[in-house]
């Protein structure tokens, strides 16, 4: 079959949170916030990685990594929300909105996969540490976070082709802040059972093969901690994988809580918050997460804050 571009209309219109005018500019100054907290936060991270030598280590090199891909899911979805909330115009153009929705499944899940690849890293660390500098190389871990972005890359390929050959007729509404994969195949009057089962076979594949990696990492790590003798020595092994098994939790958590709350739920305004929790509130909770419960990290941005004024 021919992929070509069969819709008829130029733009969409995008629902957001409310549609009560006394209540968008509390909403527009909540994600004005949220957004401006996001990329601090992550911009700090990144570099306080690249400017202290000590953080030059495939851990920190993955964390980089993170932040970098937290700031462009933020970034491919807040700032159309906030003019479409600064302008009473709730309208994304049909291109704008196909991009967004590629964008959103290439970050959304290349943060998947740099979770699963960060969970690799402390498995290497906490079961092989004799062999860690070997193995996590830094060729190693260039090459995990290049796999990792062609692959999330090739899964968002499929699903963009496929929405191009999609004919659009009288409903245009989106009951949510962006342009969600989920909520646009729902709006065409033409077939769209390849793109369900598209989207079905990338959900199960491209998010369940890096959970059941995170899943095994962790077995495994748990299996080594438990045979090391001391509880100091166990609580220190432990403590490496705090952060990253918090931002999991937080990652993973909210993202069950969307298709919970989708399934039980038809209200368009619990789906919005509820996709809010997935796609906007652990990007801008990871970088607190990780500088609050890492002491070289404290260190490293107190430094970095520190001396911030005289270098300008």
């Amino acid at each position: 079959m021919e992929l070509k571009n069969q819709t008829i209309v130029s733009e969409f219109f995008l629902v957001g949170l409310t549609d009560d005018p006394g209540v968008q500019p509390l909403i527009f100054s909540l994600f004005l916030v949220i957004y401006l907290v996001t990329i601090l936060g992550n911009l700090l991270i990144i570099l306080a990685v690249s400017s202290d030598s000590h953080l030059h280590t495939p851990m920190y090199f993955f964390l980089s990594s993170l932040s970098f891909t937290d700031i462009c899911i933020s970034t491919t979805t807040i700032p159309k929300m906030l003019d479409n909330l600064h302008a009473q115009d709730q309208s994304i153009t049909y291109t704008a909105c196909l991009s967004q929705v590629s964008f959103v499944l290439i970050f959304g899940g290349l943060e998947n996969c740099l979770l699963a690849v960060m969970a690799y890293d402390r498995y290497v660390a906490i079961c092989h540490p004799l062999r860690y500098t070997v193995i996590m190389n830094p060729r190693l871990c260039v090459l995990l976070v290049l796999l990792s972005l062609l692959v999330t890359t090739v899964n968002a390929l499929p699903h963009s082709l496929m929405a191009l050959r999609l004919s659009f007729c009288s409903n245009l509404e989106i009951p949510h802040f962006f342009c969600e994969l989920a909520e646009v195949i729902k709006l065409p009057c033409s077939d769209t059972r390849i793109n369900y089962l598209l989207m079905y076979l990338g959900t199960s594949l491209f998010a369940g093969v890096p959970f059941s990696g995170i899943i095994f990492s962790y077995t495994q790590i748990v299996s080594s901690i438990l045979r090391i003798p001391s509880v100091g020595g166990r609580y220190k092994a432990f403590s490496t994988c705090g952060s990253h098994l918090s931002v999991v939790s937080l990652f993973y958590g909210t993202g069950l809580g969307v298709y919970m709350s989708s399934a039980v739920s038809d209200s368009s305004v619990k789906n919005s918050v509820s996709s809010m929790m997935y796609i906007v509130i652990p990007q801008m909770l990871n970088p607190f997460i990780y500088s609050l419960r890492n002491k070289e990290m404290k260190e490293t941005l107190r430094h970095l804050i520190a001396n911030t004024p005289s270098l300008l």
